[in-house]
């Protein structure tokens, strides 16, 4: 019996909360969002008809908690939960404590979650249903396994290993090991991480396949017992172990494998009973063999691509057969049709090592075109707090053709206007233009192959002048504009024309000057000490400048934010600081500090003051985002000063320790 769905919960935050919102106001069904005290500014609160705030920030305190979301449904009159992907997605408990209200759980059955929640007891759930496996071994999260328990288990599986936890996904609890040198330190750190992220620390460890690709493949079951498959998608872009890009259909799939890999999925899907919407991963290697990696039992971020090449709309199919609809034939009898490509743009520093960043969006835009889809969480004004996951958006192309949806998305991405928080975007838009990718030849270990270095190289000379000299004279402009006196008179005019005017930027981490000053012969200008050649300024507004150089006029679009301009043009972005004439000599960092690379928690401290260290030993470990990172020394050294201790809550740019050169040490 179907009965319909009226007011529906999401317990989610960001892009998925708005992108289920999107789908129920085609159905009529009315929408609660809840959120943290970071998220009250964000656009999916205001994207539902009424909201609930949950008090305080970290996810144990807020999107953790079961018992305030259910508390949230009921108070609101919410006879239904959409629990969207991270947080408590994958919970069976949630899904008990649901029925138990009374409150409807989009997703599949706690029975089906509990099967699969177990990664350990999941595989031995598809072997035994005749689905390939890789070995592997679970450590719960009881009690700390010791050396001699990993060894012996990584002594049956073989090296090299994957640390995974076993409650979770996105990247986060995840190690490799090639070193068994290195098994004790990866399997706590992806415990302490799995804990904070998912609330257990279980982990497992299984054989690492080398640079597969990462194939899975979308199901569907609905209450009746019916499991079919709506194709698979390729996830073989990561870094850090999480998606980056993905696509459907794979462009390494052709009809016999992909009949072997979505016969596979079905066959996992109907051994633990699964309703609602859900997705069988696995690996593939280069001889063409696939093997299980898990099930994941909720919405997979990626879900707009295979929305896009079927035509169907998951979201809904998940609220219909939540209410208890069969399959329609439409789902059951779907064909592929077109590509489409998704890129996640995370606030993050792909250059340092892909380390998230916080702060605020100043611009969020993009250029609508027919085949471009944006699912994103953040808008201009808002901002991006440490707490969570620091993906913005999911930007997707669809086309006719694989390249079609490749071009359109990388001219999108290109093209769009992101100031403030500083983002993978760069690093997105030359994988899409890579040679390796567009020929479809990829694998996880593609960033290995193309670090990032080498895929975004720095822009010319030419390019850089162009942007620091567009800048310099929408400063000046402005400065103009706002002028008390004489405000009408040209940009750049000068009483003593032998002195040019001169500014200082920051690109890049390096400052650089700028000259320029205009005479009878036109614009002459200077950047870094360098003559710009061909320089003519056809106009000047703070926010565009008409520009010639070298013979090639170019409009760059130009963005005050405080002390930072925005440069936009067809040659690339740029955040330039404007130098401080007079800075602070106060303010500098003591030699030898480390400084913490983002806002973040203290989670271990590996030193005291006095220890002498190597180059790269782990000093400090800070938690943010979700995930682990560790600060090393770059040179060997004394600790001679540690401000900060497990617990301390640190802002980018805090002094972390002090490692200074023994012979400085001594002279002291």
């Amino acid at each position: 019996m179907t009965v319909p769905i009226g007011k529906l919960l999401v317990a989610n935050r960001g892009e998925i909360a708005s992108r289920v919102f999107r789908t129920c106001r085609a159905m009529d069904i009315a929408t609660v969002a809840v959120y943290s005290d970071a998220d009250a500014g964000l656009p999916f609160v205001a994207d539902a008809d009424e909201a609930v705030h949950l008090p305080g920030n970290t996810p144990g305190e807020t999107y953790l908690r079961a018992d305030r979301l259910i508390d949230a449904a009921r108070r609101t009159g919410a006879d239904a939960i959409h629990p969207g992907y991270g947080f408590l997605s994958e919970n069976a408990g949630f899904a008990r404590q649901c029925a138990a209200a009374g409150i409807t759980f989009v997703g599949p059955t706690p029975a089906a979650i509990d099967a699969m929640g177990s990664k350990i007891a999941a595989k031995e759930l598809m072997r035994a249903a005749g689905v390939p496996v890789l070995p592997g071994a679970v450590f719960d999260d009881d009690s700390e396994p010791d050396a001699g328990q990993l060894t012996a288990a990584a002594a049956e599986i073989g090296t090299p290993l994957l640390v995974k936890a076993a409650f979770g996904g996105g990247g986060r609890g995840m190690r490799i090991v090639r070193d068994l040198g290195d098994l004790v330190d990866a399997v706590a750190s992806a415990r302490r991480e799995a804990a904070a992220a998912f609330g257990n620390g279980t982990v497992f460890l299984e054989r690492f396949v080398e640079s597969p690709r990462h194939i899975e493949v979308q199901i569907v079951g609905d209450q009746a017992g019916t499991v079919v498959h709506l194709f698979e998608r390729e996830c073989s872009i990561q870094r850090r172990y999480q998606k980056i890009i993905e696509e459907a259909p794979s462009p390494v799939v052709d009809d016999t494998l992909r009949a072997q890999l979505c016969q596979a999925a079905v066959t996992a899907g109907k051994a633990i009973g699964y309703v609602g919407a859900g997705t069988v991963e696995f690996v593939l290697d280069a001889a063409g063999r696939f093997y299980f990696l898990e099930v994941n039992t909720r919405l997979q971020v990626e879900h707009p691509v295979t929305e896009l090449i079927t035509g169907i709309d998951l979201v809904k199919l998940q609220l219909d057969i939540a209410a208890g609809a069969p399959i329609p034939d439409q789902v059951s009898q779907a064909q592929i049709s077109g590509h489409a490509i998704e890129a996640r743009l995370y606030a993050e520093d792909a250059a340092a090592g892909y380390l998230p960043t916080s702060g605020d969006v100043h611009t969020f835009e993009f250029t609508a075109v027919d085949g471009l889809r944006i699912d994103a969480g953040f808008a201009s004004g808002t901002r991006v707090s440490t707490f969570y996951d620091s993906m913005l958006a999911k930007v997707i192309g669809y086309g006719a053709t694989r390249d079609d949806a490749r071009r359109l998305l990388a001219g999108s991405l290109s093209r769009a206007r992101l100031h403030g928080v500083t983002t993978n975007r760069d690093l997105l838009v030359a994988i899409l233009r890579e040679d390796e990718f567009a020929a479809g030849a990829i694998d996880t270990g593609y960033l290995e192959r193309h670090p990032y270095d080498k895929l975004v190289p720095g822009r010319g000379d030419d390019a850089r002048a162009v942007h620091l000299l567009a800048a310099a004279l929408a400063d000046q402009a402005d400065r103009r504009r706002q002028a008390p006196v004489l405000a009408g008179l040209p940009s750049g005019f000068r009483n003593n024309p032998s002195a040019p005017q001169t500014t200082s930027y920051t690109h890049q981490g390096l400052p650089v000057e700028v000259t320029y000053r205009f005479d009878r012969d036109g614009l002459t200008a200077t950047v870094a000490g360098q003559p710009v050649p061909g320089a003519r300024l056809l106009s000047a507004t703070p926010a565009r400048v008409d520009l010639v150089c070298a013979g090639i006029r170019r409009l760059v679009d130009v963005t005050r934010i405080g002390a930072t301009a925005y440069v936009d043009s067809p040659l690339g972005h740029d955040a330039l600081g404007e130098v401080e004439r007079f800075p602070d000599p106060s303010a500098a960092a003591h030699a030898g500090s480390l400084l913490a690379p983002m806002p973040g928690t203290v989670v271990r401290v590996a030193v005291t003051v006095g220890d002498n260290v190597e180059a790269g030993t782990t000093i400090i470990t800070i938690e943010a985002m979700k995930m682990e990172h560790a600060i090393r020394t770059p040179a060997p050294g004394v600790v001679t000063a540690l401000p900060v201790t497990v617990g301390t809550q640190v802002d980018s740019g805090t002094v972390l320790a002090v490692v200074e050169d023994p012979a400085v040490e001594e002279r002291r």
